[in-house]
């Protein structure tokens, strides 16, 4: 079953509609709720893609007769195979690799090649293949993870100020597959005082830094909402407002007279235990347009560099942050393993307390907290966003491609110089034959380093590089 939810459709629940997480108002559910799994425009329509969530390996796949985005278990229930290392077959279904046995959208077998003719395996209900809901709003699909008759009336959640005067808001946004959990990506995020210090000069500056005095607004199973009325940059932007929407959706709301509205919107998408999938969105209505102009002139994949590098700011201290905390009793003991002693901390106390009183753990947690992996393998980027992004991804390929014809032409512009310099009497033709020659150096040394970029992040950061 699969919705495309239009614009207009809350993030809250509507009355008559299940709240996410169950019926039950003294626990949340993690399954039963909604998770976005991939942006649409980084999936291929002719490729089975798979994904991880809350431990369940799934597989993605287009749907040509239902034109439908389809979410199944990436499990043959034959042998066993991974469906996603199979391929979309010329009738448009999901072919196994293993033996060709071949699936509908809604994970009925249609065909098993290898029975004799008036067989009718695939009729078993043994033959078939378990489908999840999908749905598309906002530019992500979406997968229920639960009771696949209780997603109809659980809403998708989006972000709600968005649909107010759609036309108004720009939006860029990024992904990345982390090394540590949703609950410590999300308890990170509503943490709005550690900008100042863990992204000094990226997006912060120690200059910044301030007293926090947060207050809580709502708060209960379906998440809590709360204010900064100074907000950041000692009250220079005016005040800031965070929702947190359980299971996975938080963000931070401010409008300044300098810049206009902005947000900062996380999603948390639980895949393994201490790993997550964040979806970082940054919608905004600036005050100026001349900004907005040039925003929208950025390519995608110049802005996921940028965007890569402020996320590795904290990147690898919260991978030990999260295994020490596990190593103390877990969440259930975090009141005694951190020390919370200012009101900066109320929405990390907050998020905490939520996660004791209704949820519990997503999955358990890792269990790797003897190891200490490299700091080149913590902000790796390739395997966590590269090969899994369509605008990085031909960038890389485009790079490459321009680096290897300048390579060519560096080369015949200097082997050809000694042999042709001879006969060039103008001297401002040599000038710029060697000007030619340096320049383009020059440019592939800048592609190098880009190049570089889409495979691994800094290993000494902005805030610890001497001045």
């Amino acid at each position: 079953m699969t919705a495309t939810i239009s614009p207009a459709m809350p993030a809250i629940p509507m009355d008559n509609s299940l709240p996410a997480g169950g019926a039950d108002p003294a626990k949340f559910d993690w399954k039963e709720a909604w998770y976005p799994v991939h942006y649409v425009e980084d999936l291929d329509p002719a490729v089975p893609t798979p994904f991880t969530l809350l431990g369940e390996d799934i597989v993605l796949w287009w749907e040509q007769k239902s034109q439908t985005w389809r979410a199944m278990a990436d499990q043959c229930p034959h042998r066993l195979a991974p469906l996603s290392q199979g391929r979309i077959a010329d009738d448009g279904l999901l072919e196994c690799p293993y033996h060709g046995w071949a699936f509908t959208g809604e994970g009925s077998c249609d065909r098993i090649p290898q029975q004799l003719a008036g067989s009718h395996g695939e009729t078993s209900p043994r033959a078939c293949v378990r489908s999840y809901p999908t749905a598309v709003a906002q530019g992500l699909l979406f997968v229920y993870a639960g009771t696949t008759s209780l997603a109809p009336q659980v809403a998708v959640p989006i972000i709600q100020p968005m649909t107010e005067d759609p036309d108004a808001w720009l939006c860029f946004g990024t992904f990345r597959d982390l090394p540590y959990d949703a609950l410590t990506l999300l308890e990170n995020v509503l943490d709005a005082s550690h900008i100042p210090f863990t992204h000094h000069k990226t997006i912060g500056n120690r200059q910044n830094a301030a007293p926090v005095e947060l207050e809580l607004i709502t708060s209960g199973k379906q998440g809590f909402s709360g204010v900064w009325p100074e907000g950041p940059r000692k009250g220079k932007l005016g005040t800031q407002y965070t929702q947190f929407i359980a299971p996975n959706l938080m963000w931070h709301d401010l409008t300044s007279a300098q810049f206009g509205r902005t947000m900062t919107v996380v999603y948390a998408t639980p895949t393994r235990s201490g790993q997550c999938r964040l979806f970082a969105r940054f919608p905004f209505k600036l005050s100026a347009k001349l900004p907005a102009f040039f925003i929208k002139l950025t390519p995608r994949w110049y802005s996921h560099i940028g965007q890569n590098g402020i996320l590795e700011d904290d990147q690898v201290f919260l991978y030990y942050q999260e295994r020490y905390l596990a190593a103390r009793g877990g969440s259930p003991n975090f009141a005694k393993a951190f020390y919370l002693a200012t009101r900066a901390d109320l929405f990390v106390t907050e998020f905490r307390q939520w996660v004791n009183q209704y949820a519990g753990l997503p999955l358990p947690p890792a269990h790797d907290h003897d190891q200490r992996p490299t700091t080149e393998a913590l902000v790796e980027r390739y395997h966590s966003h590269t090969s899994k992004c369509v605008s990085c991804r031909r960038a890389l390929q485009t790079i490459k491609k321009i680096r290897l014809g300048l390579m060519i032409v560096l080369g015949l512009l200097w082997l050809g110089f000694p042999l042709f310099a001879p006969v060039i009497t103008a001297v401002w033709l040599k000038l710029l034959w060697i000007g030619g020659a340096l320049g383009g150096a020059v440019v592939w040394l800048y592609l190098g380093q880009k190049e570089l970029e889409f495979y691994h992040g800094r290993t000494v950061l902005p805030r610890n590089q001497s001045k």
